[in-house]
């Protein structure tokens, strides 16, 4: 949570509809000549050896897309397993061109390979990757949004589920594809992700006999079928813990370690904000930290501390477009209660000027 992003504009065009731009990014442009060529070695090997040019640049792009996203999300307090990013690898690159130009002679590989940079957010429930998904578009340009989950659903089928999106760190209305800007993000549940990665395996790893590929088919539903409610119970399940959680009893710090215990905090802000979602672990201790540096070490100190704030104003003044998680609500109140003094924690170093931009919006509340 401890990290700061900045917002651009969110544009959606019509799927598919990127078109191929010269880069100044110095990202792989279409190799001069090749337009309109037949399909032959030559094309493709223009192709691969301009992405192989590129790729050094593309692994620093992965790399700042996967501490951005994760920063993003971070910010926002909301839970989740892991962020994880690659650059496709010039031999997976040269797969994917060969294959893409023997259905399509006028193709050009490196424009309509979407995925150079590849980013993968998995979650632990289904309404988590609904929120990062708003999260990353307020943050970023969206090209192309799909959720093959309810893609798969809305023809009565079971199978794969995961959502896609195509952004850009470019900013205007309808910034055009550049390898080196744009990212394409997965979002999965851990049972989703589990599917995916299972299936693939067998399917592009494994030799399956023809004969057998209906029984497969079938199991492969049955799975997917199994897993989708599995993901509603999981779902369930965390709803039923927060309510229990608002009921129970909470514990002050120890003499060994003075903060607020991580799983006691959790407990005294589900009871505090009922609707907030649930954050990592390491966020309600990063939390403790920063509330022993304001002196608050009992959670009656806590209480006494926002009595005065609003905190349905605030997080109203936030003009949140997704519920922010629990340790995000209470940032922001503390954030009300104390202003300038909560910015400069020792523990808010490199955040300031986030939390200054948040400050304004709140005013006096």
């Amino acid at each position: 949570m401890p990290s700061s992003t900045s917002s651009t504009t969110t544009a959606r065009t019509p799927r598919w509809s990127i078109r191929p731009t010269s880069s100044s990014s110095g990202a792989p442009a279409t190799p001069p000549g090749t337009e309109g060529a037949r399909v032959g070695p030559r094309r493709l090997d223009l192709a691969v050896a301009a992405y192989t040019e590129a790729y050094p640049r593309l692994v620093a792009a992965t790399a700042e897309y996967v501490d951005r996203v994760r920063g993003i999300i971070d910010e926002a307090g909301i839970n989740y397993l892991s962020v994880t990013g690659r650059a496709k690898s010039p031999t997976s690159y040269a797969g994917k061109a060969r294959r893409l130009l023997a259905a399509d002679r006028a193709a050009d590989p490196l424009s309509e390979i979407t995925d150079q940079v590849g980013v993968r957010v998995i979650t632990y429930v289904q309404r988590d990757i609904d929120a990062v998904a708003e999260l990353l578009a307020e943050e970023l340009t969206v090209l192309d949004d799909r959720d093959l989950g309810r893609e798969t659903a809305s023809e009565g089928r079971f199978g794969y589920a995961s959502r896609h999106l195509l952004v850009s760190s470019a900013t205007g209305e309808h910034p055009a594809y550049d390898p080196v800007q744009c990212a394409s993000i997965q979002l999965r549940t851990v049972l989703q992700h589990a599917w995916a990665e299972f299936e693939h395996d067998i399917r592009y790893k494994g030799s399956v006999p023809p004969e057998q590929v209906p029984d497969l088919d079938r199991r492969f539903t049955l799975a997917a079928g199994l897993l989708e409610l599995a993901d509603r119970e999981f779902s369930a399940i965390r709803d039923r813990i927060q309510e229990g959680l608002q009921a129970r009893e909470v514990h002050d710090s120890d003499v060994e370690d003075p903060r607020l215990g991580a799983q006691d905090l959790a407990t005294f802000l589900a009871g505090r904000y009922d609707h907030a979602g649930w954050s990592r672990t390491e966020h309600y201790e990063w939390m403790g930290s920063l509330l022993l540096e304001l002196g608050i070490t009992s959670f009656d100190d806590l209480g006494e501390a926002l009595r005065a704030v609003d905190s349905q104003a605030v997080t109203a003044a936030m003009g949140y477009h997704h519920p922010p998680g629990a340790v995000r609500r209470l940032d922001d109140d503390l954030l009300a209660r104390f202003g300038e003094a909560y910015v400069g924690l020792v523990g808010n170093r490199g955040r300031a000027e986030a939390l200054r931009e948040r400050l304004a919006r709140v005013g006096d509340r």
